[in-house]
């Protein structure tokens, strides 16, 4: 699977560019399939904000959704335990990218595994995966306790796709828990590197190689730092 871990979704050139190489063809030539789970397990979203993620009505922003895709899709975790996989497996294996909205990431984490869509990941080695904020945190090891939100008592382990953690949001206007220092201070409680993200800013994963695509600021954050 080719991963665009991002922390505000297609924000830019920079990112759009990146997300075309991925899908090796262009967007209006590519199928999609949009998971808003994750919002269901944040406090702060409503089914008034699934409805605007999958509409695209934030304001100027299209969204994931308004990318300009041949075709879109909206896939809801929650619902597939209830269906047979004959039906839903051909559904993703068939599209050349997977959206994933942010939300809560442990509860995003619980979906997948519950539906089954963790396990088939392996499997979809052409298949690029879109994550915005928890969509992208799902897929690293930790995501440290002050972004559980859902069952806030367990712990704060992910899928573990990747080797590092993602710190998202970086400096978002009026955000005050999400300044660098406080990014800083989120890593040492992190068994592992980090990066620390705002939402010009994403991390492409293709066969192990890393590269961070940014006009925007990030910075690696390391156990020691």
């Amino acid at each position: 699977m080719k991963l665009l871990l991002t922390s505000g979704g297609v924000t830019n050139t920079s990112i759009r560019t990146a997300l075309v190489d991925l899908l090796g063809k262009p967007i209006s030539e590519s199928s999609a399939l949009f998971i808003p789970t994750a919002q269901w397990g944040q406090p702060a979203c409503s089914p008034a904000s699934v409805w605007r993620s999958i509409a695209g009505e934030w304001g100027d922003d299209p969204g994931l959704c308004g990318l300009g895709w041949k075709s879109i899709g909206v896939l809801e975790l929650t619902a597939l335990p209830s269906i047979a996989e004959d039906r839903w497996v051909p559904w993703v294996r068939e599209a050349d990218v997977l959206l994933v909205d942010g939300g809560e990431a442990i509860y995003l984490c619980h979906w997948m595994r519950q539906s089954g869509l963790a396990d088939l990941l392996p499997s979809l080695r052409d298949t690029v995966w879109v994550g915005v904020s928890a969509g992208s945190m799902v897929m690293t090891p930790r995501i440290g306790r002050e972004f559980v939100d859902w069952h806030p008592d367990g712990g704060d382990e992910v899928l573990g796709v990747v080797d590092f953690s993602i710190f998202p949001h970086l400096d978002y206007p009026g955000w005050s828990s999400n300044t660098l220092d406080r990014a800083r201070s989120w890593a040492t409680r992190i068994p592992g590197p980090a990066y620390a993200i705002d939402d010009q800013t994403a991390i492409s994963v293709v066969d192990g190689t890393v590269e961070v695509l940014s006009e925007g600021h990030w910075e690696l954050l390391t156990p020691s730092a």
